[in-house]
């Protein structure tokens, strides 16, 4: 069983850098077919997809956060990170890392999220 936990700040000051752990137990973050996502869900909106890192390390961001953001892994001890930079109260959100399985095309587990605030 896969089990993914974020950690970090829940309150970030605008200007400032949101950086979210993920820790991942039950399995690799290397093994094959497999990326490493961030989601986010902003209050009142669905889900909104921020980018990943894949099993091989390389990562992929979405068009719209690209230029702010930065996805990188620890493999000793298993955990990837978000970092997202210049942040406003619009990037207030739960924040969910998740796993997704390149050959199922879907995500098979999610962290519980976290709650990210920003505000001054």
């Amino acid at each position: 069983q896969v089990q993914l936990q974020e950690s970090g700040p829940g309150l970030v000051k605008p200007s400032q850098i949101l950086s979210l752990t993920c820790t991942v137990s039950g399995g690799s973050i290397t093994t094959n077919y497999y990326c490493w996502k961030w989601i986010r869900q902003p209050p009142g909106k669905g889900l909104e997809w921020i980018g990943y890192i894949a099993y091989s390390g390389s990562t992929y961001y979405s068009p719209s956060l690209k230029s702010r953001t930065s996805i990188s892994r620890d493999t000793s001890k298993n955990q990837f990170t978000l970092q997202l930079s210049s942040v406003t109260p619009e990037d207030t959100a739960v924040y969910y890392c998740a796993r997704y399985g390149v050959v199922t095309s879907a995500v098979d587990y999610w962290g519980q999220g976290t709650q990210v605030t920003v505000s001054s």
